[in-house]
């Protein structure tokens, strides 16, 4: 249910059948999650579990890598997601607790079609897609991940920015009943990132909702999550509640914990060390030898001339 309705979308707007009953697949799976499944799909105590049900109606998407995919055992057991605890492994053994569904979604700030949306109607309009991208932690360690998800971009076109909208800020959801990696003052709660609008709005930039074609699990940021795959991997926020626009820089989760180690843009670049580990060279997961680092991320030719003319070691 929509709780906010906002004016009559235009005809060229209107989703066509294929992709509209693609939707509704997934809705259906998404409830047989919530509902006949329980959280004991998504993710269990120990890690346990069948996968989530599969998304049908999902089309091949642009901008993807034919590099070998991570395995997804791999993918769902290793995995940084703080809000469940700060080892590799916790988010697998811990983030059942968390109800994916039902889930609400408020897209707000400087923008004329402000609205608070059930997970459901946020997703219904989009066209899923699959894009297979690299990813790479600061830490040092890589994937290469099939996403499913749509253009964060259709959400922004959605809302109207306004001209006052430089940037978007998203927001985790806060609960600690849920999120007992909360109960640590590690961070500051919630998890906010933010981009820059025209990173924000980017091709590459999507909102995911599943992987390896199923249901999103839990400890990977069910039931939305951010993919960014040109920057560090701490910027993809997961179990979004809110995307702002705003007219000033957000202050992110991890610059306000250490605003000389995590920078605003956060752009995958050997040329610069995080001031613990050497940027140079990554280690994909599943491989023994590392290999060099690629400047963002490897997806150089499509976003450097986001930062034409900018010192990338001053703006980090």
């Amino acid at each position: 249910m929509l709780i906010r309705t906002t004016p009559q979308i235009p005809s060229s707007e209107i989703t066509d059948a294929a992709q509209y009953r693609g939707r509704r697949e997934f809705i259906r799976t998404a409830g047989l999650a919530s509902i006949g499944l329980a959280t004991g799909a998504l993710s269990t105590p120990g890690g346990q579990g069948a996968r989530p049900p599969r998304i049908d109606g999902v089309r091949k998407g642009p901008f993807g890598t034919a590099e070998a995919q991570t395995p997804y055992e791999a993918v769902t057991t290793y995995n940084n997601f703080y809000e469940f605890g700060t080892d590799k492994s916790s988010p697998a053994r811990t983030a059942w607790r968390l109800r994916p569904r039902p889930w609400t979604v408020r897209v707000d700030g400087e923008c004329l079609k402000p609205g608070d949306y059930q997970l459901e109607d946020f997703i219904k309009p989009f066209a899923l897609e699959e894009r297979v991208y690299r990813m790479r932690c600061v830490e040092g360690w890589s994937m290469v991940i099939p996403w499913v998800g749509f253009p964060l971009a259709d959400v922004i076109r959605r809302a109207e920015p306004n001209t006052r909208a430089k940037f978007v800020e998203l927001t985790t959801l806060a609960d600690r009943t849920q999120m007992p990696g909360q109960e640590s003052d590690v961070l500051t709660w919630p998890y906010v990132e933010g981009l820059r609008l025209d990173e924000a709005i980017h091709p590459l930039t999507i909102l995911a909702v599943g992987l390896y074609g199923a249901v999103l699990p839990n400890q990977n940021g069910a039931p939305l999550r951010l993919v960014v795959p040109w920057k560090y991997g701490f910027k993809g926020i997961k179990s979004i509640v809110r995307i702002r626009l705003a007219d000033r820089q957000p202050w992110s989760a991890w610059q306000r914990a250490n605003p000389n180690e995590y920078g605003f843009y956060s752009n995958v670049n050997p040329a610069v060390d995080h001031p613990r580990w050497s940027q140079a060279t990554e280690r994909r997961i599943g491989e023994f030898q590392k290999r060099p680092t690629l400047m963002f991320n490897g997806y150089a030719d499509q976003v450097a001339g986001l930062y034409s003319g900018m010192d990338l070691r001053k703006y980090f």
